[in-house]
């Protein structure tokens, strides 16, 4: 396997298998901050595209090993919905896939920024974004799926990171680098036991087979503002699972963004299908909490105090299962 950096060579690049013929390779570029894998757009001069790989470990973290693998997951899930009416619209089409080296080439999207900016202050929504982000998540919800590889691999990893590291004593992870006087703060969270009781029976949910396709990461840096609309992207954490499970950490974000409660009513006006109000609650409070106390840190523009405040609603929400 070819592994392949953030500034790639175009002499290492162009020997891949991936082009068309008399195609001649112009630049490659990050495209755009990637947790899991490498991404790079592609300039040729036939047509721009972008390629994705993954490899044993998190690009952001490469101390973190990671199911190499993980890349025909994405592809399974573009392939999944490539045909569905409504989703079909909203992701990248495929354009190739190399199993060696476990590249994905897939359109470009254009220069589209994600929605990490809802978190500031002040933030206002566009109505058609956020109509377009409820329509995708009631239709994929809505897909009969019947084959889809259980990515028990992916989960297992995320699943140390949701339910495990951010409520552990001594994890080498010092709050304070992120805000002073957090680390005292999570340290009641990390010595609640009946807490982490609660947490250990939802995280063996998590890892169960369920009978929804879910995103698995659908929060704001998964969801793209184009020129063509919103697009949701990175799907590397796909499972069947509750559907509780994509709701909870949904509205965890609407939460850590200080989005007003009616946000979420409005969103459920438009879901059409049923939950259970408690599982998604457990979830929303462990995707706070692990984004609060947690190594996978958000831009977020919270006091001290705001985020105490979120930390306890959190613990009660888990508690509520």
């Amino acid at each position: 396997m070819i592994d392949l950096k953030e500034q790639s060579s175009l002499h290492t690049l162009h020997s891949l298998p991936l082009w068309k013929e008399n195609e001649k390779l112009l630049s490659a570029a990050p495209a755009g901050e990637s947790n899991m894998n490498l991404v790079l757009r592609i300039k040729t001069n036939l047509r721009s595209v972008i390629l994705k790989q993954s490899k044993p470990f998190v690009r952001k973290f490469p101390q973190i090993p990671a199911p190499i693998d993980r890349i025909e997951i994405e592809l399974c899930y573009y392939q999944l919905i490539e045909d569905d009416e409504v989703l079909s619209g909203y992701s990248p089409k495929v354009i190739l896939y190399n199993a060696e080296h476990h590249i994905l080439l897939i359109e470009d999207l254009g220069d589209g920024m994600d929605f990490n900016d809802i978190y500031a202050q002040g933030y206002t929504w566009k109505t058609k974004d956020f109509h377009s982000i409820s329509k995708y998540l009631n239709a994929l919800h809505e897909l009969e799926v019947s084959n889809f590889p259980d990515n028990l691999e992916m989960r297992k990893l995320n699943h140390e990171h949701l339910f495990h590291f951010p409520f552990m004593e001594e994890n080498g992870f010092d709050l304070d680098t992120i805000q002073p006087g957090l680390q005292v703060i999570s340290l009641k969270y990390k010595k609640d036991t009946e807490l982490k009781s609660a947490l250990e029976t939802l995280g063996k949910r998590y890892l169960s087979h369920g009978t929804t396709l879910l995103h698995g990461d659908f929060y704001p840096a998964s969801w793209l503002k184009t020129e063509n609309g919103v697009k949701i992207i990175d799907t590397e954490f796909a499972y069947m699972g509750d559907s509780e499970f994509d709701l909870g950490v949904l509205f965890a974000h609407f939460d850590l963004a200080r989005m007003d409660a009616s946000f979420q009513e409005d969103f459920l006006k438009s879901y059409e299908h049923s939950y259970a109000e408690n599982l998604v609650n457990a979830y929303r409070g462990m995707e706070i909490m692990r984004r609060l106390i947690g190594i996978a840190q958000l831009p977020l523009s919270l006091s001290l105090d705001e985020k105490k405040k979120l930390l306890e609603k959190a613990r009660t929400f888990i508690l509520s299962q």
